[in-house]
């Protein structure tokens, strides 16, 4: 566990194990964390399940109030600023090459990474992805300006919520469509591996998961539902975990 400066951005960390690196991005929105990872918000520890085969790095999204990573609020480019983030810190850890394991808001930042650096990532895993349901446009800038936003305010006297609430529009509100961060037309011509494990609720639309396992010309998709009954949780893992190991540079 350590922390990563990179000018005003301070990224806080965490590596385990070893074999061919792997990222991995907590769910919870604009709240993650390292904890996240390691059991406190998704259906299975990632960093416990993968470590023996792979370098696994996880860290705190930047202003995620619950974790420690901290730096400005770069309202042009809400999403890229997250990308730079990440792709400073494996930089940071020498490394160039990795694969990539996201929840939740994992989904669009593995999107954005494979648009931003399409040679350093070999293969995505993006487990119940958050996307844009036509019905519910707003969800994503309504549930930040209440739960993200006066949390990130409270802490840091530097910030204001008008400065939040622009955030959260250009983020969310000034293209509110499929997954945010790259257009179908990207998705269709990706030809990087992905693994979608879709989910059915608000944030993590079945249909918008789906459509980009249909688009993408390199995609597999798990069974579904893969979480009821708990029971089917392991299995899903041993998908990833195969599907990891397929695609790993020099695996035959």
């Amino acid at each position: 566990m350590g922390f990563f400066e990179n000018g005003a951005v301070r990224i806080h960390y965490l590596e385990a194990g070893s074999g061919f690196p792997l990222l991995l991005i907590a769910g919870g929105g604009l709240n993650s964390t390292i904890d996240g990872i390691i059991g406190a918000y998704p259906p299975f520890n990632a960093m416990a399940e993968f470590k023996a085969e792979h370098r696994c790095v996880a860290f705190d999204l930047r202003n995620a109030p619950p974790g420690k990573s901290t730096g400005p609020l770069e309202i042009d480019r809400p999403w890229d600023s997250h990308t730079d983030d990440q792709l400073a810190l494996m930089d940071h850890l020498g490394i160039d090459k990795f694969m990539v394991l996201g929840f939740c808001i994992g989904g669009p930042l593995i999107w954005n990474l494979l648009k931003r650096a399409p040679d350093r990532v070999v293969a995505g895993v993006l487990v119940q992805p958050s996307g844009s349901r036509p019905e519910m446009r707003d969800l994503f800038y309504q549930n930040n300006i209440k739960g993200w936003a006066p949390q990130l305010i409270a802490q840091r006297p530097d910030l204001t919520m008008e400065q939040a609430e622009k955030f959260l529009t250009k983020m969310y509100r000034n293209d509110p469509d499929f997954v945010f961060t790259v257009t179908r037309d990207f998705v269709r011509n990706c030809h990087t591996p992905v693994l979608v494990l879709p989910d059915d609720v608000p944030a993590h639309p079945y249909d918008v998961a789906m459509e980009t396992a249909m688009l993408a010309p390199n995609a597999e998709v798990s069974l579904f539902p893969w979480k009821e009954p708990k029971e089917r949780i392991p299995l899903a893992v041993r998908q990833i975990r195969s599907f990891l190991r397929a695609h790993r540079p020099g695996a035959v």
